[in-house]
Formats: structure tokens, sequence, C-alpha cells
């Protein structure tokens, strides 16, 4: 599935990010850390961030 949209709620120590899709079908909603955050993005294809 093509994300669309991602959102991210970032906090001190981690971010909780979620995608969908255009059919507002949920394709991820994870925790990650500073570590882990630009690796996690690097791995998917161009979307919306809001």
């Amino acid at each position: 599935m093509q994300v669309a949209t991602i959102g991210i709620d970032w906090a001190t120590y981690v971010f909780q990010v979620h995608g969908i899709t255009e059919n507002v079908t949920v394709v991820f909603n994870r925790v990650l850390r500073r570590a882990q955050f630009i690796p996690f993005f690097e791995k998917l294809e161009p979307f919306l961030v809001r």
C-alpha cells in the first residue's frame, strides 16, 4: 500500500508516527526513538507530512 499522509507527534525522547493511505486505511502506527527516525523515513516512498 502507498502511504499518502503521515502524522508525527514528537516528544522529548520518542516520536509517534502514523501513516495512512488515500482511503484512510492505516498502514502503520509506530513509536520511534530519535536514532530510528531518519532511517525509517529513508525507506518510504514520497508522501505528505501534516
